[in-house]
């Protein structure tokens, strides 16, 4: 008997031990939870930390594809104003650039970037496409801009009348920003704004075909998105580089498109091949008909 009841109290000692064992790894699952939960909230505390509220909005989202408002008007160099038509009414792609002329320094890093892979372009200013830059600090006035304009067109040594520099006209800037997905904020401590570093180009009909990052641009990037802005309105050469790279995302940049390349060297490929092949066929026939068979008389 005295057996049986210990058997028994090893039997409750041992169903009690897993019994708490199982409740004590069921504890562990809201507390894993609890304690993830308070990593998040650590994460996201920090990751809000990191970005300073100055540059909250302060970002580029791209809209390619969609068509900005051409009718919109802005305070050209002359000090009248201008619609967004009037340069994109010559069937011509455009560089559009929105910056502030008193930037001390992102803006003009821009600026004198994309003004030197514009010297270095085969095409021109005003002849292939045109170029809009426009402010967005909405205190700024056609003089400054006039003053802009006369720098960086020494500073493009060449001569062209289709660079334009333009002014905010009826708060318009804020609205064609957005339209471009062009995020910026000022700051009332120093009444500088904070931006991205990007230039947009878009075709002749106002549509956003493609955004391009940084303070340095690489010509042959300019040159390929201008020549995918233009559309049907270029040349053969122009052709065969649309075919053989496209724009990287990744690299922000063109790159060599494989398939397109390996492509058009397997056609390049059969049609050495053929003629190769073409020729050796005429040579037999030459040879053919130079010397006859020999007929063997009976």
């Amino acid at each position: 008997m005295l057996t049986l009841k210990t058997a028994q109290s090893e039997r409750m000692q041992r169903y009690g031990a897993q019994a708490l064992t199982r409740l004590r790894r069921l504890a562990v699952v809201p507390a894993a939870v609890l304690l993830m939960s308070g990593v998040s909230g650590l994460l996201a505390q920090s990751e809000d930390e990191k970005t300073p509220k100055e540059l909250s909005g302060v970002d580029v989202v791209e809209h390619l594809g969609q068509k900005i408002d051409l009718n919109l008007q802005f305070i050209g160099e002359d000090g009248y104003p201008h619609a967004l038509k009037e340069y994109f009414s010559k069937g011509k792609p455009v560089v559009l650039n929105l910056v502030y002329y008193a930037c001390p320094m992102l803006c003009n890093l821009v600026m004198n970037g994309q003004t030197q892979a514009f010297r270095k372009l085969k095409w021109t200013i005003g002849n292939e496409f045109e170029v809009v830059t426009i402010s967005i600090d909405p205190t700024e006035n056609f003089g400054l801009a006039r003053s802009k304009k006369a720098s960086y067109l020494t500073s493009y040594e060449r001569e062209t009348a289709g660079w334009h520099f333009l002014v905010d006209h009826q708060e318009n800037v804020a609205k064609l920003a957005k339209q471009i997905g062009f995020g910026y904020r000022r700051d009332p401590r120093t009444g500088q704004y904070a931006h991205a570093a990007a230039i947009f180009v878009l075709s002749p009909e106002g549509m956003i075909s493609r955004y391009l990052y940084g303070v340095n641009f690489k010509p042959f990037d300019i040159q390929m998105a201008l020549t995918e802005a233009a559309s049907e309105k270029f040349g053969v050469s122009d052709r065969i580089l649309l075919y053989c790279f496209h724009y990287d995302p990744a690299s922000r940049g063109y790159v060599l498109f494989a398939r397109n390349f390996m492509r058009g060297g397997g056609a390049l490929a059969l049609l050495i091949f053929g003629f190769v092949l073409f020729r050796l066929w005429r040579r037999e026939r030459r040879v053919g008909f130079n010397h006859p068979p020999m007929v063997t008389a009976k």
